[in-house]
């Protein structure tokens, strides 16, 4: 193995542990994933905008650092990517629309100001879809592939996010979670996929979909390296008085222990309808869990098939108040999609809205009460395995179904973590998700990575 493929095999934790001992440099580091970019995006088409000179002269003064023993921790000298609805001084931020094509911010959304000052290097804009209204990212920069299968879709909004991981091209990357956007691609890429508990992380100089159901967070190639990003970007941030001052706690302690005595709630609602790969591979998931200690049983949210349409209506409305001057003056700048469904929500009775917000309190009251004498809930990451990018155009499948097993946790604000369970007929990855109380991170992430150490970590995919 060279030293580019060595690199390349590393989470960001493992490549770390070889930074700070000065193994590996920054600057090897940096430069085996910017080679890799070049290698792959023709193809993959994950990114819309790569900085590989200042990913360079990062890399320079981070190897400088490590050398003088100012090691800034885990993410000192490691190379990322963000979704392109981050906004970064400088640097082209499109929201994947034609409406920003030429937005250069004059300053840094907070989970890269902190990112940054972590030491880590920044490698570029990840491909998405249009201001993170949809399942896909065909944009105006084209459409990402899935690693695993490029004939399948890759989940959305995230999708360059996640592809980037699996395909090896970041590090590790921030995506966005409005109604499953950090999940669904993760479980669709087999990477880990986290959306903390709303709050938990600033949205400053985030480009919003939905305020009161956006998250931003970590999309990784392993449990243990969501954790490490997490810790760098979780607390309260001045300019978001939205974020809570709950005391962030030592995420990296919840990983490594066992899980004898843990309580596992199923929710028997989501176990319905599902594609019989999907249910075999969540049933071997749970007898993995019970195998480690775990106590599995189930338990009911009785109101959560109303959580899609719930979670549409909210975000169509408070989408359309952040879009409307934009959509007044220009409304052929956007994508089909998004122009229908600002186009539907102009028609969105003001009833609609306050009838969804009803439902979502009616569905934060059943999930605690669904946790009460239990540490986490499951449930499969999504109702099926990709889809065929043929067979998903002329699906009658519809956004709420896609969304079905994720929207409820950004109604409820819970934490809610994707992760692979295993690969399916013809090579399309299936994952189960692990479900919190509010701030109770450190829960899924101990059941995520005993489960990760007991499943092995899964191959990558053969792209290139």
């Amino acid at each position: 193995m060279g030293k580019a493929d060595e690199i390349l095999s590393l989470d960001v934790v493992g490549l770390a542990a070889k930074l700070r001992a000065r193994e590996l440099s920054p600057v090897e580091a940096t430069d085996a994933y910017l080679d890799r970019i070049a290698a792959t995006e023709k193809r993959l088409c994950a990114y819309i905008t790569v900085t590989a000179e200042l990913a360079r002269e990062r890399a320079l003064r981070a190897e400088r650092e490590i050398a003088a023993g100012n090691w800034r921790g885990v993410f000192h000298g490691v190379p990322v990517a963000l979704k392109d609805l981050c906004c970064t001084n400088g640097i082209l931020t499109t929201g994947g629309s034609k409406v920003l094509a030429d937005h250069v911010p004059d300053y840094d959304a907070t989970v890269w100001t902190r990112l940054a000052a972590a030491g880590a290097i920044l490698l570029g804009k990840l491909n998405m879809h249009e201001f993170a209204c949809g399942g896909t990212a065909r944009t105006a920069w084209g459409a990402t592939l899935n690693p695993y299968d490029p004939e399948r879709i890759p989940g959305g909004s995230s999708s360059g996010s996640a592809a980037a991981i699996a395909a090896r091209s970041a590090a590790a990357t921030l995506g966005s979670d409005t109604a499953g956007s950090i999940r669904i691609p993760a479980a669709f890429c087999r990477c880990v996929g986290l959306k903390q508990t709303w709050s938990r992380v600033s949205r400053y100089g985030i480009l919003p979909l939905s305020d009161s159901l956006d998250h931003v967070g970590p999309i990784t190639r392993s449990v243990r390296d969501a954790a490490a990003m997490l810790q760098v970007i979780a607390g309260h941030d001045p300019n978001d008085p939205t974020s809570s001052g709950e005391p962030v706690p030592d995420y990296s302690a919840a990983l490594g222990r066992e899980l004898r005595g843990v309580r596992v709630g199923i929710i028997r609602e989501l176990r319905k309808d599902l594609s019989a790969e999907v249910a075999q591979s969540f049933d071997g998931a749970m007898r993995t869990l019970g195998g480690l200690g775990a106590i599995v049983d189930e338990v009911s949210i009785p109101s959560i098939d109303a959580a899609p349409a719930a979670a549409m209506n909210i975000m169509y409305a408070e989408a359309l108040e952040y879009h409307e001057r934009w959509f007044t003056e220009r409304p052929r700048n956007y994508g089909g999609g998004v122009r229908r469904m600002l186009e539907a929500a102009l028609a969105l009775p003001a009833a609609a809205y306050i009838r969804a917000q009803r439902a979502r309190a009616q569905m934060i009251a059943e999930a605690m009460r669904a946790l009460e004498g239990r540490d986490v809930l499951a449930t499969p990451a999504c109702m099926m395995a990709p889809m065929k990018i043929a067979a998903a155009r002329e699906s009658k499948l519809g956004l709420a179904q896609l969304i079905r097993h994720t929207a409820p946790f950004n109604l409820t604000g819970q934490p809610a973590l994707a992760i692979p369970t295993g690969i399916g007929a013809d090579s399309a990855p299936l994952a189960m998700q692990i479900v919190g109380r509010p701030f109770d991170e450190p829960a899924v992430l101990r059941v995520a990575d005993a489960y990760e150490r007991a499943r092995g970590a899964p191959p990558p995919p053969k792209f290139g």
